[in-house]
C-alpha cells in the first residue's frame, strides 16, 4: 500500500487499522482522484495478498471506501488516531465510528452500502 500511494505521487501520512479496515492518511496529489488512488491501492493490495497466499481462499477488498479531508493543524492528532486503532476499538466497532464519521461530516448515505462485518 505505501509503495502504491508513493509510486502514485501522494505523501503517506500515516497506514494502520485492524483485521476489518484500514486507514490511510495521505496528502493528496492533484494528478489523481482520491476515487482513483483507492481503486489503484485495492487492486495492487490484493494481488500481493493473492500473490503471496496470506489467506485461504481469494482476498478481495469490500466495494466502496470513505474519504473524509482534514486540515494541516489536525494531521498530528490524525496520526495518533490511526496509530491507536485497537484501543479505539474497545470501545465502539468501526461500523459505530464509521457511522459517527458520516453524521460528524454531515454526509448523508444509504444503509444499504454501509460497511458489512466479517461473517
Amino acid at each position: 500500500m505505501t509503495g502504491t500511494i508513493t509510486n502514485k505521487g501522494h505523501k503517506l501520512l500515516q497506514i494502520g487499522g485492524m483485521p476489518d479496515h484500514v486507514h490511510v492518511f495521505v496528502s493528496m496529489s492533484p494528478k489523481q482522484s482520491p476515487s482513483e488512488l483507492v481503486a489503484d491501492v485495492k487492486r495492487s493490495s490484493s494481488l500481493w495478498v493473492n500473490e503471496n497466499r496470506f489467506v485461504m481462499g481469494k482476498f478481495s477488498w469490500q466495494e466502496g471506501f470513505g474519504a473524509f479531508s482534514y486540515g494541516k493543524s489536525q494531521i498530528s492528532n490524525i496520526c495518533n488516531y490511526i496509530a491507536t486503532q485497537e484501543q479505539h476499538h474497545k470501545k465502539r466497532t468501526f461500523q459505530e465510528e464509521y457511522l459517527e464519521f458520516l453524521k460528524l461530516f454531515e454526509i448523508e448515505y444509504d444503509e444499504r452500502y454501509i460497511f458489512k462485518p466479517i461473517e
